[in-house]
């Protein structure tokens, strides 16, 4: 942390936070009572995170006294963090407009109509991402990926999105959290001073449970969903085999996809290596150089589907279907007919770097909110005088899950939610003993895994939020109450903690007190 000529007390630090919370909750909520009064701005999330991030740095400049030069070196480390973030978005954004265009998405969607069970679609998204995502170690590819093809599988169903992307997200966040091979799983153990197979075993102890519970609602959840209609089957696929090739080359560039992270090779390259599948595949079925690379800036726009959308009479129905050289059984209702091109007209209209642009300047504002809030420390006083409150191992437990929490909140980026109440806590880890015994460094890694990585993407500004909702089409907030192992695992280690359950000690510390005896909060 940059040198402040004054360190803001913890009244201060609360205080900056709370009114930062409320411009950014004000501004972005939109409330309408039935008694007419109007609650909120709602504004896009960057408008009040940039009034938050001038009010933050206002005040650190004129009752702290930190320099300009200081708060500026602030907001550039933070953003500095994102580098990679941002470069993967913009490569996504070519990856899904190629993949479209290619007909990937539509053949992945087309054959998973074929098979998928509506009564079991949601623990097959789960589990499908759960593969995908342990394989590839990420659960950004994961969602661009297969995550893309299973909304549009649920669509297809007549599945409520956002449940569908709440399991998607799920499985994609077990894979991340849990394979060897995400960074998140490699940073947590290496900030905390744990080894890497110490924290993934530290973290079955919450996660594997968690995982259970969510099997079973997800099984609930589907025995509730009504039989799938056939016809409107029928049509959706007919409407893809109008506007794309489907075929099973279109399952190459997954499958290159997966080699590349099977064989270790990072994020981007792998990204890289897919997105010039999907490119050669386009140029194989006869697209022109310029369309197939003119889709990685502008993204893919649907010309037959959306004159599918336009039908709006049986004439224009059939005019539609002749015109695209399909023939449909019978003709189908037109207000259905429409409603369905619609619906894959919004599906398919996306890619590109242009898409992401807005994703990117809502990462670096709230970055440099984050980097604001660092330079003048006013989270690490705050995480100070919670540790000199801690007094049992529930209590310390506690502290790092909600202060990981707090970091996606106020940070806004998953790793710092990982690095800064890790840096801060460790030293709590190491000294901290009860009864004679400390508390394992794999239990502080799995504690930040648990809340950091696991909360991430249930915050709209959070760059995983505003990723995952940019690349699956499903606002935050509506896909959040969803993800269900996202916000019960960190309740399961809270819970197991109190209980004694699977607390980890360091090895050679020897109890004063009968084993097994755990302080608790009262």
């Amino acid at each position: 942390m940059a040198s402040l000529c004054r360190r803001p007390g913890l009244f201060s630090a609360i205080t900056v936070l709370l009114v930062s919370a409320l411009i950014v909750t004000f501004g972005v909520v939109d409330i309408r009572l039935e008694s007419g009064t109007h609650i909120g701005l709602g504004l896009p999330a960057q408008v009040p995170l940039l009034f938050a991030a001038i009010f933050t740095a206002l005040f650190g400049f004129l009752v702290l006294k930190v320099s300009w030069i200081d708060l500026e070196r602030g907001i550039c480390s933070a953003v500095q963090v994102s580098i990679q973030a941002i470069l993967i978005l913009v490569l996504v954004g070519c990856l899904v407009g190629s993949w479209i265009h290619s007909g990937v998405v539509a053949t992945m969607i087309y054959y998973g109509l074929d098979i998928m069970n509506p009564h079991y679609f949601y623990c097959a998204a789960l589990l499908i991402c759960i593969v995908v995502s342990i394989a590839t170690g990420c659960c950004w590819t994961t969602s661009s990926t297969v995550g893309v093809a299973l909304i549009g599988i649920s669509a297809g169903l007549g599945l409520p999105l956002p449940v569908s992307a709440g399991f998607i997200i799920s499985g994609a966040y077990f894979g991340d959290k849990m394979s060897p091979l995400s960074d998140t799983t490699n940073l947590a153990p290496a900030v905390s001073g744990s080894e890497l197979f110490d924290h993934i075993r530290a973290m079955m102890w919450t996660t594997l449970p968690t995982l259970l519970i969510v099997v079973v609602i997800s099984l609930l959840m589907g025995s509730a969903v009504r039989e799938m209609d056939n016809s409107r089957v029928e049509l959706i696929q007919g409407m893809m085999r109008a506007e794309f090739r489907i075929s099973a080359w279109g399952i190459v560039p997954p499958a290159v996809i997966l080699v590349m992270a099977l064989l270790k090779i990072p994020a981007i390259p792998g990204i890289v290596g897919g997105l010039c599948a999907g490119l050669l595949l386009s140029l194989f079925q006869g697209a022109s150089l310029h369309e197939a690379l003119k889709v990685f800036f502008y993204g893919y726009e649907p010309s037959q589907l959306s004159a599918f959308a336009a039908a709006a009479t049986p004439e224009a129905v059939n005019a539609a279907a002749a015109g695209a050289g399909t023939l449909f059984a019978s003709v189908p209702d037109p207000a259905e007919f429409a409603k369905v091109g619609g619906l894959l007209t919004r599906l398919f209209t996306r890619g590109g770097m242009t898409s992401m642009l807005e994703t990117i300047c809502l990462i670096v504002v709230a970055l440099s909110l984050g980097g604001i809030m660092e330079a003048c420390g006013f989270l690490d006083v705050i995480l100070e005088a919670l540790m000199r409150r801690v007094r049992s191992v529930f209590g310390l437990i506690a502290s790092v899950i909600a202060s990981s929490f707090v970091a996606n909140v106020f940070l806004s980026e998953q790793y710092l939610a990982i690095i800064v109440p890790g840096r801060m806590f460790r030293r709590a880890f190491d000294e901290r003993s009860w009864d004679g015994r400390r508390l394992a460094p794999s239990m502080l890694s799995r504690s930040l895994e648990d809340s950091g990585t696991m909360t991430s993407v249930l915050v709209p500004w959070n760059t995983c939020g505003v990723y995952v909702s940019a690349v699956l089409g499903v606002p935050t907030l509506a896909y959040a109450p969803y993800c269900f192992l996202n916000w019960l695992n960190p309740i399961i280690a809270l819970v197991m903690t109190w209980l004694g359950i699977a607390v980890v000690w360091r090895h050679g510390d020897q109890p004063h007190a009968a084993p097994g005896a755990l302080p608790a909060d009262p």
